[in-house]
């Protein structure tokens, strides 16, 4: 099925039968992150049950000119919403630019034919076309030197660096790999129920690793054998993005997220990696502030979005009060009710 825009580039419908190029084009492509691969069909739909729709622009030969990746999560609470990628911090539109802006318009085209409440596409740089980029989001980017011990003794003060070794000092220690999807799991939900905020389903990252191996990069920190901090990133053309990470509240000021961050930093350093993204904040909050102390720098995030981001209205006044009653309710329940909820929540 192909639907012509305007000369010389037209629309194709991509399938599960027809994913020829796509993701040679994303590894090609300066602009690709992790979140436009194909693979991620099998979490957006198998796993969290929304509709993934594939799109690429062509040329009249049929040479990929850009492609976007576009879901459907639909709510009978919270409404009807397109985003490009849901759950991760990118997935707009890639490619030329007049395949960016061909790929924009019929978004935009689509939320209103199937009048969505909101359409946003995730993008890392400012998308030609009709949709409006917003300001709400930046992350934090730290380049890593090639060797840890230039990090600890360039980049750091000794109060900063006294931070990392008092969880060392109390015997914490990280370990890494895929086999620490437990102990991650456990510190994650754990710290969602305590934020307010439903938790994704244990499926969700067991089938990142299971469907897209050596993506990812699991770590754990530990004290006395019990998980306290864990995060889980993605390693992509010599970047990571830390996109989840956790600590545990009770644990909090002996600091083992420092501890859990400087390890991620050592053994990303040894993997030649050499920028770490810390994944997006709203800027001036306590967890934007952390990543700033590192040393890192914003990178705004113009994500495009429709309508534009305003003030906060009903919709989020009545969030703020669901948060505040689930972060009252016992673990077991918030587990076993969370990844049905987080299902449903257009802004994860």
């Amino acid at each position: 099925m192909t639907n012509t825009i305007s000369p010389p580039l037209s629309l194709r419908v991509v399938d599960a039968t027809d994913l020829s190029g796509w993701d040679a084009f994303a590894r090609e492509t300066s602009e690709a992150s992790f979140a436009h691969l194909a693979a991620w069909r099998h979490v957006i739909e198998d796993v969290m049950g929304h509709q993934h729709m594939l799109r690429v622009a062509q040329d009249s030969a049929g040479n990929i000119a850009g492609i976007l990746p576009l879901a459907l999560v639909r709510s009978r609470v919270f409404g009807r919403h397109l985003v490009s990628v849901p759950f991760m911090n990118y997935g707009g539109p890639i490619g030329s630019a007049p395949a960016r802006e061909h790929l924009a318009r019929w978004a935009m085209e689509e939320a209103h034919r199937l009048s969505a409440d909101s359409l946003q596409l995730r993008t890392r740089h400012v998308l030609p076309g009709p949709v409006p980029a917003s300001s709400s989001k930046v992350t934090v980017v730290l380049p890593l030197p090639r060797t840890s011990d230039e990090l600890w003794n360039g980049a750091f003060d000794a109060k900063f660096r006294n931070k990392i070794k008092r969880p060392q000092r109390d015997g914490m220690t990280t370990r890494f790999g895929d086999d620490q999807l437990d102990a991650f799991y456990a510190v994650f939900s754990r710290n969602m129920r305590d934020l307010g905020t439903p938790v994704l389903p244990r499926s969700f990252f067991e089938t990142i690793l299971a469907k897209m191996p050596g993506l990812s990069l699991l770590g754990a920190t530990y004290f006395n054998d019990r998980p306290v901090a864990a995060g889980f990133g993605f390693i992509w053309r010599g970047e990571f993005e830390m996109t989840w990470s956790s600590s545990v509240k009770e644990l909090r000021a002996q600091k083992p997220n420092m501890l859990l961050y400087w390890d991620y930093m050592r053994e990303l350093i040894a993997r030649g990696v050499g920028l770490f993204n810390f994944g997006r904040s709203t800027p001036g909050s306590g967890p934007h502030e952390f990543k700033l102390a590192w040393g890192g720098k914003d990178e705004p995030l113009p994500w495009a979005q429709w309508p534009p981001a305003g003030t906060e209205g009903r919709e989020g006044r009545a969030a703020h009060a669901a948060a505040a009653v689930w972060r009252r309710l016992p673990l077991p329940l918030t587990n076993s009710l969370g990844p049905i909820l987080a299902r449903q929540l257009p802004w994860w």
